[in-house]
Parts: C-alpha cells; sequence; structure tokens
C-alpha cells in the first residue's frame, strides 16, 4: 500500500513547468521515504495546489497558508 502511495505522489510531483517537475520531483526522490505520516498528507495536500501558486510559495513571492508552511521550509 505504502509502495502505490509513493508512485502516485511521486506522479502527481510532475507539474506545467521545468522548475516544479524539478524542485518537487528532487525533494521526493531525497526526502519522501523519510517524512512521517503527517509531512506526507501535508505534501500531498501541497501537491493539491495549483501550480501557480506552488511557484508563488517555493520561490518565496508569497508565504504559504500556516498549515503548509512546514513542509515548504522542508522543499526549500
Amino acid at each position: 500500500m505504502a509502495c502505490a502511495r509513493g508512485n502516485r505522489v511521486r506522479w502527481r510531483c510532475r507539474r506545467g513547468s521545468l522548475e516544479l517537475d524539478t524542485i518537487l520531483g528532487n525533494f521526493f526522490a531525497r526526502c519522501y521515504a523519510g517524512l512521517s505520516e503527517v509531512e506526507r498528507d501535508d505534501f500531498e495536500r501541497l501537491l493539491a495546489q495549483p501550480d501557480y501558486r506552488l511557484s508563488e510559495w517555493l520561490e518565496h513571492q508569497v508565504p504559504p497558508p500556516e498549515d503548509l508552511r512546514n513542509i515548504v521550509a522542508r522543499i526549500i
């Protein structure tokens, strides 16, 4: 089951821009296996956001909502 979840999450890291693909894909490859269940849930909620929001949050243009700040901080 965990493997299927990881495969789904890895697929969802593929975005509409090379920058987001790289940032999210690298984070998944380096860190996903070591995340707690809460952090994995947060990462999935983050991936549910539109690309423009992810770009704003990951490029420091706009702070993410408080409930996603920890996972964004881990990514950047």
